[in-house]
């Protein structure tokens, strides 16, 4: 019996609407998530938005709005953006939800009896863009001396009465989890900059605010507390369990708990490597068994900003290339785990040559052929000993090469050889010249087309977790020849792509 996979991204800020980098992680959980399916893996797919916090209690306010409303409101955009690019997540979560307030609480009454959380007051730096405290030591100096986070935002000098939690009762504890276990924060990159901030000493968290009341409340009966919500990220990070049922004893939460994987953008590290595993051996609670920390995607080698004016909606850019042709674009092009660039012409160039002309153009030609040379009957492969080298070829990347990249979340590399495989029945279809031995050898074209017809087939199947609808769709074409029925004349998969003016940069 294979071994569940829980997988989740880093649930969105909706303070505005998404963007590429929020498009980039959920097709990269959704192609990890089809790839473990395919698989055998029972998987469990959970994403969402983070509805608390000053940030979107200021963000409502300018839009007089209430929070509440406007963060039900914002968060469809992130609901209906997953849904347009196909991502098939099980739990579409949202920390407004009745259910995670619940789950929250309950989270920090385990740790209070923990005996972890204490009342004092803060006074520090604080970024309401990042929702994070910082020590004056990350800091570095903006424009006319303006203080900054290690992010770029705007911080603030706090002070406000605070619940804390000890987390420096859990600097060695972290530090004997990241020793047993170095697979926990990957890439190697991330778990080095984790290891030296947490070696370099931890200090205490201030975990509530009393500033602004948009956020979940602490339970009552803690002293004090009553004026005080939950600080975002104590909040925002239990929604990997409250969507598995947390506190009760759900059927859910047994199967799935701990998490196979948190998928997260490089700069929450932090909070998921450190904070999260922390507060999660307070509470009791087993920790998940590993966080992947990407990287950033620029634009034209650029950060994306809204006052450089380069943030691009991944909606555009979906209806003007194709969901698929986007997909595979940013699966392909962008090592995982590094920062990677974008653009129209990247997107167009790379699409056109791997999609429309290698795979599509075979795919295409093979079909047509057995349309109208074998009445849309699909023959069995061949036995020749260059069709069998071409059918072991496809079968070792479908059943090798792909899925041993994919484990490790190397997508560039498992489409790479992918990509050869099509390179080697395109190889294969120029040396057996199935066109010519129409009228020389009948017999041996029927064989070529089978051939092809099957390592089709598998290409297909293999490529599915990164551009599923167009995988299916030719899978449901050959599907169709089975049994001896015709197949219909087949259109082509992926159209060329032009550049126009006006096109997202």
């Amino acid at each position: 019996m294979t071994e569940p996979f829980y997988i989740t991204t880093a649930i969105s800020y909706p303070n505005g609407p998404p963007h590429i980098g929020h498009a980039y992680e959920a097709i990269a959980a959704d192609a990890i998530a089809r790839f473990m399916r395919a698989q055998g893996r029972d998987v469990r797919f959970q994403t969402g938005t983070d509805e608390h916090g000053l940030k979107m209690a200021q963000a409502a306010r300018a839009e007089g709005a209430e929070p509440r409303v406007y963060a039900q409101r914002m968060s469809l955009l992130f609901k209906e953006m997953c849904d347009i690019l196909n991502v098939s997540y099980d739990r579409f979560i949202g920390t407004s939800e009745e259910g995670h307030y619940r789950a929250s609480q309950a989270i920090w009454s385990a740790m209070a009896a923990k005996g972890d959380l204490y009342l004092d007051s803060y006074a520090g730096w604080y970024s309401v863009r990042d929702e994070a405290f910082y020590e004056e030591g990350e800091l570095t100096e903006g424009e006319g001396g303006a203080k900054l986070s290690p992010n770029g935002a705007p911080v603030e000098w706090t002070e406000e009465a605070s619940w804390f939690f000890r987390l420096s009762n859990y600097q060695q504890k972290l530090l004997d989890l990241y020793a047993a276990h170095p697979e926990f924060i990957q890439p190697d990159s991330r778990r080095n900059e984790v290891l030296r901030f947490v070696e370099g000493g931890l200090k205490d968290l201030s975990i509530s605010r009393t500033s602004f009341d948009w956020g979940v409340p602490v339970p009552k009966g803690a002293d004090s507390s009553d004026d005080h919500v939950m600080y975002v990220w104590l909040d925002a990070l239990t929604n990997y369990i409250t969507g598995l049922g947390y506190p009760d004893d759900t059927e859910l939460w047994r199967e799935y708990w701990p998490a196979a994987l948190h998928l997260i953008g490089k700069d929450v590290v932090r909070f998921h490597a450190v904070y999260w595993p922390a507060f999660l051996m307070s509470a009791g609670i087993p920790l998940p068994k590993q966080v992947f920390g990407h990287g950033f995607l620029l634009s034209r080698g650029e950060k994306m900003s809204k006052s450089v004016g380069n943030v691009v909606d991944p909606m555009v850019l979906a209806e003007r290339f194709g969901v698929d042709a986007l997909r595979y674009f940013l699966l392909r092009e962008v090592p995982f785990g590094q920062d990677g660039s974008y653009s129209a012409e990247a997107i167009v160039t790379r699409a056109n040559a791997e999609l429309a002309n290698s795979f599509g153009n075979l795919a295409q030609r093979t079909l047509s052929m057995i349309f109208k040379n074998l009445d849309g009957i699909i023959p069995p492969a061949g036995e020749a000993a260059e069709d069998l080298k071409l059918l072991a070829t496809v079968s070792s990347a479908f059943t090798d090469d792909m899925p041993q990249a994919f484990e490790k979340y190397a997508f560039s590399v498992g489409i790479e050889a992918w990509m050869k495989a099509v390179f080697a029945c395109n190889a294969y279809v120029d040396a057996m010249a199935p066109w010519a031995l129409r009228k020389t050898d009948p017999e041996r074209m029927v064989a070529v087309l089978g051939t092809l017809a099957a390592a089709i087939g598998q290409l297909a199947l293999a490529i599915a977790p990164v551009i599923p609808e167009s995988s299916a769709r030719l899978l449901a074409a050959i599907a169709a020849g089975d049994n001896g029925q015709p197949i219909a004349q087949p259109v082509p998969l992926f159209p060329r792509l032009e550049l126009g003016e006006g096109d997202p940069e």
